[in-house]
């Protein structure tokens, strides 16, 4: 991991909690990086920061709420005084969990704002509030976690469906904004993947993991993380805009 040159940067992962949010900061401290574990659940974010405290990395638990300007705020200044600076953004914090697949004209509308407002408004949010302390250093790293189900058109969940496509989008405008700063933003869109979120979502979700995958195994949250440790290293410096979906191989079709 060290020849990713990750050690000492701060790096800010939302959403991290449990879940790939979790496997994402675990996996940046272990490769030297001092970690702001940030989440809407303030024990979820300390059990995380303790977590890898107690592994030998550097972590601080941090909550946050990412639909919210002064809450975003308040994560960048704790983030700020604990690395002097940020390095790289983990844009993770989704809802997925708990939202129920029905037609499109049967969503409700307070459901499709909380949608919009966690998994799309938080990333423009998260991204505009660290923007000035990469712009000081002269260089950063923001990757966005959309999802695969923009390529599958994933039925009966459009809202979330929707808020990933627009993550992708958002990425590749915020690439042509920030490449003046040196600033890279790119996109991770994860598969199917077993996490404690997805395993209520179907009856069976090992084999629906396995269905139509060249791979034939089911994702784990650990299958994500080396792309987001790639677009953050120096590796990856003259790669911006793109979306790598992290799938297994899935036919979509």
């Amino acid at each position: 991991m060290t020849s990713l040159e990750l050690n000492d940067k701060t790096v800010v992962v939302t959403g991290a909690a449990g879940g790939l949010g979790r496997a994402f900061a675990e996996a940046f401290a272990k490769a030297g990086a001092r970690v702001v574990a940030a989440d809407v659940n303030k024990a979820g974010a300390e059990e995380t920061a303790a977590r890898i405290e107690a592994d030998g990395g550097s972590a601080l638990g941090c909550v946050v709420d990412v639909t919210r300007q002064e809450s975003v705020a308040a994560m960048v200044e704790a983030a700020e005084a604990y690395g002097e600076g940020i390095d790289v953004l983990v844009n993770n914090a989704a809802i997925y969990a708990g939202l129920s697949r029905r037609p499109f004209d049967e969503i409700e509308e307070g459901e499709w704002d909380r949608v919009i407002a966690v998994n799309l408004k938080g990333v423009w949010l998260c991204t505009k509030g660290v923007a000035a302390s990469m712009r000081g250093r002269g260089q950063g790293a923001i990757i966005n976690v959309s999802s695969a189900t923009v390529m599958s058109g994933s039925p009966q969940w459009l809202h979330y469906v929707t808020s990933k496509g627009g993550v992708i989008a958002m990425t590749r405008a915020l690439a042509r904004e920030l490449g003046d700063d040196r600033i890279t933003v790119n996109a991770i869109a994860p598969g199917f993947t077993l996490t404690e979120a997805s395993l209520g979502l179907v009856e069976d979700a090992e084999q629906y993991g396995v269905m139509r995958g060249a791979l034939k195994r089911a994702a784990l949250s650990d299958d994500m993380v080396g792309a987001a440790l790639f677009f953050a290293s120096a590796h990856a410096s003259f790669i911006t805009g793109q979306t790598l979906v992290v799938d297994g191989g899935r036919q979509f079709l």
